[in-house]
């Protein structure tokens, strides 16, 4: 009984040692194509069992899945390995295969204005190491940023320049003309940002951080700090000889959320009544001013264009005639400032004319 048990024993850890290979052991009659780079295993076999497995082929799925996994992970069992932090890890060699980005290819950023005016001079940048030697303290320092060298904020007594005023505050002012170049760049960056998104600054109407502003930028900013208050610069108040600003809109009345139930039922019935109403609404004085307008404008062309065709005829002259008005040599009679007469009217050919120089011709009146 103890020998027929062994045996049994030994045949069951053989049948479990079969099935541990057949598990590892997948045949297929077309090879893999693996990329180990990449974690890939394509499979060109043709999937018969799925054809057999009806309208449920869910199991069938999986146990291809299983088996194309356990021969990619039986390839990754053939690569060197190697033990980090007690742990074996593989090395796996560079993808064979092109995979498409998830995301579109970044486009170059547009150069700034200075980038531009390099490149058409042909300027280079010259790179310059980050250390210098500071002579102060002794050591090498950073060239810009926290303790850099030749860092004058540090230091505890400033020289008053020659011209100035004795009495001002050099510290402060130095801490101000920081602020300036701070600002500065901060609009240069935004520019150059707008310029590369084709787009307008956020605020066209404030003021350069230079302090070199020119008239109509003062005027602006200041036309814009007026306005900027609740009352849309009603009542703010005026210098001597300062003029009204021109645009400027009206502030916008709102109805209030709630409360005045009796006016906004009135306006509604109102809206209604004009919604409903079949006449047409007719300003009468808007109409009146209307037609006025026209009728001026129609007599004003109406003389312009007589005077033009005035203008057009008191040009030609007569073929053959007298002319009274002329100089005496052309055979004519001058009446009018030198003892003859002058009459005015539109040029006729040959008629006479009077009170202008023609030759040979008259003009009637």
């Amino acid at each position: 009984m103890e020998g027929q048990n062994v045996e049994e024993l030994l045949a069951k850890a053989e049948r479990d040692e079969a099935e541990k290979l057949q598990r590892i052991t997948v045949h297929k009659e077309l090879e893999l194509e693996f990329d180990l780079g990449n974690l890939l295993a394509s499979d060109r076999n043709p999937p018969s069992g799925l054809r057999r497995a009806g309208p449920s082929p869910e199991a069938e799925l999986q146990a291809l899945a299983r088996d194309n996994t356990q021969l990619l992970i039986n390839q990754l069992w053939q690569l060197p390995t190697e033990r980090v932090e007690e742990a074996l890890v593989a090395r796996l060699p560079e993808p064979t295969t092109r995979l498409p980005r998830e995301k579109p290819v970044p486009r170059p950023r547009p150069l700034t204005r200075w980038q531009q005016f390099a490149r058409l001079k042909g300027i280079r940048p010259k790179k310059k190491t980050n250390l210098v030697w500071d002579e102060v303290s002794g050591q090498w320092r950073r060239r810009w940023g926290y303790q850099r060298a030749r860092d004058d904020t540090k230091e505890w007594l400033i020289e008053v320049p020659g011209g100035a005023d004795p009495l001002e505050d050099q510290f402060a002012k130095r801490i101000q003309a920081k602020k300036e170049r701070v600002a500065k760049n901060e609009l240069n960056r935004l520019r150059n940002l707008a310029r590369a998104h084709k787009m307008q600054l956020p605020s066209t109407a404030g003021m350069h951080p230079t302090g070199h502003q020119s008239k109509e930028e003062l005027g602006r900013a200041m036309q814009v700090a007026k306005v900027s208050t609740a009352s849309v610069g009603r009542f703010q108040e005026r210098l001597p000889k300062e003029k009204a600003p021109r645009g400027s809109g009206k502030k916008r009345k709102f109805q209030p959320l709630f409360g005045d139930f009796a006016a906004e039922k009135k306006s509604q019935l109102e809206l209604l009544r004009v919604m409903n109403s079949k006449k047409p609404q007719l300003d009468v004085t808007r109409a009146t001013n209307k037609q006025m307008r026209e009728e001026d404008q129609e007599e004003a062309a109406k003389r312009r264009k007589m005077s033009q065709k005035g203008k057009r005829k008191g040009g030609r002259q007569g073929a053959g005639g007298q002319r009274k008005g002329g100089p005496p040599s052309q055979g004519g009679k001058r009446k009018g400032g030198l003892g003859g007469k002058v009459n005015s009217g539109p040029p006729r050919l040959g008629g006479k004319r009077k009170g202008g120089q023609h030759r040979g011709g008259k003009r009637r009146k």
